[in-house]
């Protein structure tokens, strides 16, 4: 038998011959070179994964920032007061919530509070503006601290004094510190529906010494003078601070009553027949003089625009306060989450539980 052999050709001549058969070996992968390094090895696939993990956290963060940074932005133009805009117009100016000294606002968390001196800025801008040839007040407030409202109130008569016209309208509830702002105006106009009136001074306290009897609390207290705790819970009122505090309420309820026949053009007697404190439908009040004419805010704006000299459409502009970030997220600790408990026990409980019983108040 013959068979072929060949000589592996990377063999040496004096070395003994090795035989294959086909195609030879493959070679021996060559050694590394002097001084060379070897790449390390890849990480293993956990740490990888790990990796994908930050990198869509971080993504989905940066979006999350993005957005709430676009929220507050628009926020800020949406509820930021501006009166730069040029041409006749109607100022709008709102009065929403309980009126308060001071600054107001609303929080994401809170309910609205009218501070009085938010509204006299914005009056005040609209008096000193040319181009604003009428103000608008939009009210919808339950009352609240009779010597915000008379600030208000002597706010809109030096308007008035300006020779600009100031028209109401009434929302839902325009009552007594909200009504006594509204007396203040050339025309005063509400939906049928709307409650107003409650023309009247009211001071609440509460006795708690029975309940701290039955709970072992006794309450020690340090005084000037013997009328300093007046109003305190831990005992009841004396009849002489009875007659304080009601000498205090009718002097308010005086000055209350005096401001509406003025600005309503009323006797004062016809004023305290319907000042006890009874409230009104807008309808109702229609017929007892309190409010001019029953219509919506598109209606006042289009008579307030008449009264200022605008022909056509007029343009309405509303004066707000800018609102900061602090304003969004925050207000007073009293209003925390007051928005959802009004619509679950009603208003009026919520005004009398916010209230500073200390003082007399609207509302």
């Amino acid at each position: 038998m013959n068979e072929n052999f060949s000589q592996n050709p990377n063999q040496s001549s004096g070395t003994p011959p090795s035989f294959y058969y086909g195609q030879p070996p493959a070679a021996p992968p060559p050694p590394p070179p002097p001084g060379g390094y070897y790449a390390p090895p890849p990480p293993p696939p956990s740490q990888q994964r790990r990796n994908y993990w930050w990198i869509i956290l971080a993504i989905i963060g940066g979006l999350i920032l993005l957005t709430l940074i676009g929220i507050f932005a628009f926020i800020a133009v949406t509820f930021s007061g501006g009166t730069s805009e040029h041409g006749k117009h109607i100022a709008l100016i709102r009065v929403n919530g309980v009126i308060t000294s001071g600054r107001g606002g609303a929080g994401l968390f809170s309910g609205s509070v009218a501070g009085s001196d938010d509204i006299i800025d914005q009056l005040e801008k609209a008096r000193e503006n040319d181009s604003a040839k009428a103000v608008v007040l939009r009210i919808d407030s339950p009352g609240g601290s009779p010597a915000a409202s008379e600030e208000v109130y002597n706010e809109i008569k030096r308007v008035q004094r300006a020779g600009k016209p100031v028209y109401t309208s009434m929302a839902d509830v325009a009552a007594s510190g909200g009504y006594y702002i509204a007396s203040a105006s050339d025309k005063i106009y509400a939906d049928a529906s709307t409650i107003t009136g409650s023309i009247g001074v009211i001071w609440d306290s509460a006795d708690l010494s029975g309940l701290y009897k039955k709970i072992g609390y006794t309450p020690e207290v340090v005084k000037s003078g013997k009328f300093k705790d007046i109003g305190s819970p831990n005992r009841p009122i004396t009849p002489a601070e009875r007659a304080l505090i009601q000498g205090m309420i009718m002097d308010t309820y005086d000055q209350f009553v005096h401001a509406v026949a003025s600005g309503r053009h009323m006797p004062v007697s016809q004023v305290k027949s319907i000042a006890d404190g009874r409230v009104f439908t807008g309808r109702q009040a229609l017929g007892v003089d309190l409010v001019d004419k029953i219509g919506g805010l598109h209606d006042t704006v289009r008579s307030a625009a008449r009264a200022g000299g605008i022909k056509g459409e007029p343009k309405v502009i509303e004066y707000r306060r800018r609102t900061t970030f602090a304003d969004i997220f925050s207000s007073d600790s009293s209003e925390k989450f007051s928005g959802d408990a009004e619509r679950v026990i009603g208003r009026e409980v919520i005004n009398r539980l916010l209230s500073d019983n200390t003082s007399p108040g609207l509302r």
